[in-house]
């Protein structure tokens, strides 16, 4: 029997499973790097073990320090959560010859999938070779690892030497690991996947299906189970390829095989015809999926103490359990979508999310947690399940519209707008190319913003009045103005102690103060819960607001043409042969951004000279820090004609 548990992961994961060792009488080991020191998975395990340095190459990709941290900490048992070295054979193998019980597939059969290239040859197909125009368009992918790193959509044959070299640096980078192929691309299909399970006694259960079909820069956001609208005879397809994968390399324990499938018979009344549906191998993932809870919470299961069991060498039922309901499970990032997904940063000052109790949160943080840069920036997963997939939408969207989620910018918003969303809503309309087509409306300010930011503004009064004890003067003072991002508001002190709104029009003050405003607007009171925490920015009720300054400071000021980083993270490379003076064209790829395990690339706003570069590769930069400037024809011709005068 296993007593004691190592996670060889962090944040989220670790907690999970740490939840259920707990219900288990397991004991737990967290690991952590001096950037988690303080993490909510060390404070939530009997024991935590340092491995010394920040950078996951130095600590949680060390399978070396995390063995001897297991036998340190007298843990029995490995579970490499999903991941840093969830996939790595090698790592698997030193657990096991440590002695240790390892949560996970044989090294055999993590090797078998681990390649891309290979399992696709296990399984009878071909990557593209001596790609052709009449390929076009084709997708370039890492052999190993996932979640869009090392990928690469090729719409012009030109470009595709370019893309292999960038692919590979940076599957090289993220996995050790530079092998990429080709495939087809497949635009706006279906991602769907199924859920293995398997012991050591020839069980195999399919879990159902999932669709994980909207997605940013290839990475999942919102999940659910069953995947809604597939035919009977394609999803039992799915299931079928799927056992057929996990028996074919002898595969023990949880894992997960990926589809893309294209042309599924829409539902009715969609716009788009039907058509023949057919479905593309992606992948196996020999291990457990982020998206995991979706599976659990349909079919009444617990995947990690399955996992336990298994690994224990129990038996699994000759079938798997009945599913009911739907369950549909929302990531939340630390992350600004409408500035091309960029991560963010900071002090999560609250968080905390409605309906508890009827909601699952999955989550590595709590209120006051730091979010640094070194990783993901997943903050939480949030599941609901319900007896339809329209109530399952319904009440995830009313969970996270009323979260309360202080700090930095989320993808909270986003999540919300996109499960109203019409497309979303009818299953023949889902595929994955729903934020191309919907992203910047789906961005847009929230209703009742330009209402958020006059209660904002009152309760910054109050608080003001209270400290400075201002009040009504018999001589009318000029209007006193806010302006909060795109919101001006314009208000004055009354004689009872109040305040008179004089722009935006149409609003009453009901009450006003410091922590809550209460607003009529047509006839209709609205309340607002106001939290300010000294940082510029204020949080009322679901809206993120920004104070501007009445006075802009002149050290903000930069020169025109200046790339200022979008996020705090490292330069891991510079465009080859760039140099100061070099002339460059507009949408040109000139340096890249690494931070919470995403790329970013910082391309010339312009045609015109390379005139100042200050990023090298390795070099840490923060936020709004520059690193480069492209003076444009038109500045450079001014500036030459300056120097003749």
């Amino acid at each position: 029997m296993i007593t004691s548990v190592l996670v060889a992961n962090r944040g989220e994961i670790a907690c999970r499973v740490f939840r259920t060792c707990r219900e288990l009488g397991i004991s737990t080991v967290a690991v952590y790097s001096d950037a988690d020191a303080d993490a909510l998975h060390v404070r939530e395990a009997d024991t935590a073990v340092r491995l010394p340095g920040a950078a996951p190459s130095e600590t949680y990709l060390r399978g070396d320090l995390v063995v001897k941290a297991a036998l340190a900490a007298g843990a029995d048992a490995v579970h490499p959560g999903y991941g840093f070295l969830s996939e790595n054979a090698g790592f698997a193998r030193q657990v096991i010859d440590a002695g240790l019980v390892w949560i996970g597939p044989p090294p055999e059969a993590i090797e078998a999938m681990a390649s891309k290239t290979r399992a696709k040859e296990l399984l009878g197909i071909a990557s593209l070779s001596d790609v052709t125009e009449a390929d076009l368009p084709v997708l370039v992918k890492a052999a190993a690892g996932g979640g869009g790193r090392g990928m690469r959509i090729v719409r012009e044959l030109g470009r595709l030497p370019g893309e292999l070299a960038a692919a590979s640096a940076e599957a090289l980078s993220a996995f050790g690991d530079g092998e990429v192929f080709v495939e087809p691309y497949v635009e706006n299909g279906r991602h769907v996947e199924v859920q293995l399970l398997c012991d050591t006694h020839g069980t195999a259960w399919a879990l159902g299906t999932r669709d994980c079909s909207l997605q940013r820069r290839h990475q999942k956001v919102v999940e659910e189970a069953p995947a809604p609208g597939l035919p009977a005879g394609l999803e039992a397809s799915l299931l079928d390829t799927a056992v057929r994968a996990a028996k074919a390399v002898g595969y023990v324990g949880a894992g997960t095989v990926e589809f893309l499938v294209a042309d599924v018979p829409q539902a009715l009344g969609s716009a788009r015809p039907a058509g023949t549906p057919r479905a593309y191998f992606l992948e196996m993932n020999t291990r457990l999926q982020v998206e995991h809870p979706v599976t659990e919470e349909a079919f009444g299961v617990d995947l990690v103490a399955l996992q336990l069991a298994v690994a224990e060498g129990r038996a699994l039922p000759p079938e798997p359990p009945a599913p009911r309901g739907h369950a549909i499970e929302a990531r939340l990032y630390a992350e600004d979508p409408a500035r091309e997904w960029a991560p963010q940063t900071g002090v999560l000052h609250l968080f905390e999310l409605s309906g508890e109790g009827r909601t699952r949160l999955d989550t590595g943080y709590v209120s006051g947690d730091a979010i640094g840069v070194h990783y993901d920036p997943m903050l939480a997963k949030v599941i609901v399940h319900a007896p339809t997939r329209a109530e399952a939408i319904r009440k995830l969207a009313h969970a996270l519209d009323r979260a309360r989620i202080h700090g930095p910018v989320t993808n909270r918003d986003l999540l919300v707008a996109s499960l109203r969303h019409p497309e979303f809503g009818d299953p023949g309309l889902l595929d994955t190319g729903f934020y191309d087509r919907n992203l910047d409306a789906l961005t847009e300010s929230r209703t009742g913003e330009a209402y958020a930011a006059v209660a904002a503004a009152l309760a910054g009064a109050a608080a003001g009045r209270g400290r400075f004890g201002g009040g009504w003067r018999n001589l009318r003072s000029q209007d006193e103005t806010r302006t909060y991002g795109d919101h001006e508001v314009r208000y004055r002190p009354t004689r009872d102690g109040g305040f008179e709104v004089t722009a935006p029009e149409g609003v009453r003050v009901v009450s006003a103060d410091p922590d809550r405003v209460r607003l009529e607007v047509a006839g209709v009171v609205r309340d607002f819960g106001v939290a300010a925490y000294g940082d510029g920015i204020v949080h009322v009720g679901p809206h993120r607001l920004t104070v501007r300054p009445r006075f802009t400071d002149p050290r903000e000021q930069t020169a025109p043409g200046s790339l200022l980083a979008p996020m705090p993270g490292t330069v891991v490379r510079v465009a080859d042969g760039l140099a100061v003076g070099d002339r460059v064209t507009a949408g040109q790829p000139l340096l890249w951004l690494e931070a919470m395990k995403m790329e970013h690339r910082v391309i010339a706003p312009a045609s015109g000279t390379l005139t100042a570069l200050h990023a090298a590769p390795g070099r840490q930069v923060e936020v709004g820090a520059l690193l480069a400037v492209v003076s444009d024809d038109a500045t450079t011709e001014a500036a030459q004609e300056d120097q003749t005068v």
